[in-house]
């Protein structure tokens, strides 16, 4: 059965991982628009928590196609994409997402089209940087 969130290992530390992901999503193309640090938020309301962090990517290209037509804009709340990176108390470190290619079947075609085309180009970001 397949999964709505994906989790895969990285093969790297937390912070390479970081740092190689963001290269490849800014080779790629696409924009880093926001990185949320989840462990400094935690932080400042006294809870501590292994590093988390999300990042909010954005293919201006894709994102273009879907905001331009009013039909489309209810699809903004699904916008930026989004990736966290976090370590698990087992010392790995780990990123997922949430596999929109289950979301697409739902949609129209031309929709289903972007959100696929997106998925895969933030699939071969990911895969730069997972154990295979």
């Amino acid at each position: 059965m397949e999964e709505f969130f994906l989790e895969k290992k990285s093969k790297f530390s937390f912070h390479k991982t970081l740092s190689e992901l963001t290269n490849a999503i800014q080779e790629g193309g696409w924009r880093l628009v926001y990185v949320h640090d989840l462990q400094e938020t935690m932080a400042r309301n006294n809870k501590e928590v292994l590093p988390v962090k999300v990042l909010e990517l954005c293919s201006p290209y894709h994102a273009y196609s879907i905001l331009g037509k009013d039909e489309w804009r209810t699809f903004s709340s699904m916008m930026p994409c989004r990736i966290s990176i976090y370590e698990k108390s087992d010392g790995n470190t780990y990123v997922s997402q949430m596999n929109i290619s289950m979301l697409a079947p739902l949609m129209e075609k031309e929709i289903q089209g972007i959100m696929n085309i997106s998925y895969a180009e933030v699939q071969n970001f990911v895969s730069r940087i997972i154990e295979n």
